[in-house]
Formats: structure tokens, sequence, C-alpha cells
């Protein structure tokens, strides 16, 4: 059986970690997708994308 993540064990400073964390990725996320249409090299494009998978991530509490 999968063992379900909770949040709430973790220590409070790494929660407050956590929570800064959700709240930066998304502009973040942004200001990177604005920048990676203007000026697109590959690094841009794969820092993108990952940058995508882990606002996904944080916002499904899948980390």
């Amino acid at each position: 059986m999968k063992k379900r993540f909770n949040p709430y064990t973790l220590p409070p400073w790494l929660r407050q970690v956590r929570e800064v964390g959700i709240q930066i990725i998304i502009p973040l996320t942004i200001f990177q997708g604005i920048r990676t249409v203007f000026f697109p090299t590959s690094f841009d494009v794969l820092l993108l994308g990952l940058l995508i998978v882990l606002a996904i991530a944080l916002r499904y509490n899948w980390v």
C-alpha cells in the first residue's frame, strides 16, 4: 500500500521553505516562459519544462 504524503509531519522550517517556494514558482515560471518566447535556447526550454513540472508538483502536493 502506498504511503500518503502528509506535509504536517515536516519540521516547521521546512514547511515554511515549501510555502515560500509555492509562492515564488508561479511568477518565476511565467517570467521564464516570456523569456523563452523572445530568446529561445535549448537551456531555456529545458528550464521552463522543469519549472512547469515543479509548479504542478508543488500545487498538487506531490513533493
